[in-house]
């Protein structure tokens, strides 16, 4: 299996339909493939060679598309970089992966020239004119001869992805062409997450390996990617509308800001077949107001991780339908087993919360030059993911939190996660996050980020009454602070170690 597989059977099949769509430009399957191929014969012109690492720091487009494809097109590996990092940490991705070639957009030149002693070649991928001393993206399109498709696949290194943003220092995931298409195809199989033939937004940033991997399914069923550079409510509303999209891979947070947006009446969205929406958790109360915003498109979450490729779980449109386990993750991917260990690694038996670990051929091979790091997470064939779960009787994953954002609180544990579906519920909370303070007596305690719902009021007191009507009451928080916006990653995820950092400074916390 290669990455590039799905082009040449498309171009057998329906060489003259849409395969890009990003803003005025339309590209078809075979304009598409030939500006792939002569790409690559640009990167083999500037000496790139397979296995060499090819970066990228844009926003979403059709070049993005090209860009990937090229890679892999003479077996090069891909690095997208987190478009929302600081240049040091920009810098970091590019010299511990030995990155020497930068694809840049015109959003991002000005972080170029304080990089450009770690690169070799810059080509710029922008709508500007290229800047003194940047390659640009059509003139070498326009002056190369296209390249064969070396169909490079199976173990080949096909990109370093780094994590990051949630837990601490990036780490570059190193993940195959196999992983990447089994966890496509496994996901596929499960049920259908793209339409064949349809048409899928690409709204939420391509560089992350959720909306990566929704990208390879639908170029492996056939269909259209829509592309917008990045996620504003209007502009998609209004791409929906346009281009009559049938899927798009959105993180929890965009879609309760679709579902919010004052003017989401206004526009035709009923062409929308599916949701499928990952990389957070979702409160249920919030995916119940999205599923009857959206009462054409079938719902359906994925749980997993970069390490995965990225899908581990998926629970689906009928276990939405059915409604009773939309707290769950879902059950095993066809592609992936699961189990839950203690901190022995002995698998636990249904209801016992542990640590939940994967196995199949989606997992990755390891961290880029990091083999302590790998040997951590990679044990007996299992990868830790640092994830916190149990299983129910059926095989549902229920995730209650991560490893080191459990609450320890007078010797009793709390996940965030059950006090955060329960703040949901209160009709003036727009979104929370839950953490663990020091506390004197308790050791820590429940902490409540709150962001209300706009003319909306409450207070802690008002939040803690309410949530022990649906929790326990050491689980309630015994504090709370009302904040304007959490700090999110750019996949959507809440960055609860920025919120934890002014309450633990000079302080040592014994979870995480």
């Amino acid at each position: 299996m290669y990455l590039t597989q799905a082009l040449h059977r498309l171009l057998q099949r329906n060489p003259d339909v849409p395969l890009t769509v990003c803003g005025d430009r339309v590209r078809t399957v075979r304009e598409s493939v030939e500006r792939t191929a002569r790409l690559a014969g640009a990167l083999r012109d500037l000496g790139i060679r397979p296995g060499d690492r090819v970066g990228i720091l844009a926003f979403n487009s059709d070049r993005y598309h090209e860009y990937l494809m090229a890679c892999w097109w003479i077996g090069a590996a891909v690095n997208p970089i987190n478009i929302r990092w600081a240049p040091p940490e920009i810098r970091y991705c590019l010299e511990q992966s030995g990155t020497r070639c930068l694809f840049v957009d015109d959003a991002f030149l000005p972080v170029v020239d304080g990089l450009r002693d770690v690169l070799d070649t810059v080509v710029h991928c922008g709508e500007q004119p290229a800047p003194d001393g940047l390659l640009p993206y059509e003139t070498l399109l326009a002056s190369t001869d296209p390249v064969e498709d070396g169909r490079f696949g199976g173990d080949t290194l096909a990109g370093v992805f780094y994590t990051g943003g949630t837990t601490g220092f990036p780490k570059g995931v190193m993940l195959s062409h196999a992983n990447m298409m089994v966890s496509a195809l496994g996901s596929q199989a499960c049920e259908p997450i793209a339409v064949a033939g349809g048409r899928m937004l690409h709204a939420a940033p391509l560089f992350h390996s959720a909306a990566l991997v929704a990208w390879n399914i639908q170029t492996l069923v056939g269909g259209t990617h829509v592309f917008t550079p990045s996620f504003e409510p209007v502009a998609v509303l209004k791409a929906v509308q346009d281009h009559a999209v049938s899927t798009s891979m959105l993180p929890p947070v965009m879609i309760q800001l679709l579902v919010d947006h004052p003017d989401r009446g206004a526009y035709d969205l009923s062409s929308f077949r599916s949701f499928l929406y990952g990389a957070s958790p979702m409160p249920e109360a919030l995916l119940r107001r999205a599923m009857a915003a959206f009462p054409s498109a079938r719902f359906l979450q994925a749980y997993g991780m970069t390490e995965v490729a990225p899908v581990a779980t998926l629970l689906t449109g009928a276990d939405h339908i059915e409604g009773t386990r939309l707290r769950s993750g879902g059950r095993a991917a066809p592609h992936s087993e699961i189990r839950i260990v203690g901190a022995d690694g002995a698998e636990l038996p249904a209801g016992q919360v542990g640590e939940i670990a994967v196995r199949g051929g989606h997992v990755m091979s390891g961290y880029w030059n990091k083999p302590d790091e790998t040997a951590e997470v990679l044990r007996d064939g299992w990868l830790h993911t640092g994830d916190g779960g149990y299983l129910d009787a059926d095989g549902y994953l229920y995730i209650v939190d991560r490893i080191k954002d459990m609450i320890v609180t007078g010797g009793e544990n709390v996940y965030s996660t059950e006090v955060e579906n329960a703040l949901a519920q209160h009709p003036a909370v727009a979104s929370c996050a839950v953490i663990g303070v020091p506390d004197d007596i308790y050791g820590e305690r429940v902490h409540a980020v709150v962001v209300l719902k706009p003319g909306a009021d409450t207070s802690g007191g008002e939040l803690r009454d309410h949530c022990k009507t649906l929790i326990a009451g050491y689980k309630a928080p015994r504090t709370t602070e009302f904040v304007a916006r959490l700090p999110l990653s750019p996949a959507g995820k809440i960055l609860k170690r920025e919120l934890r950092k002014p309450h633990w400074k000079g302080r040592e916390r014994s979870v995480g």
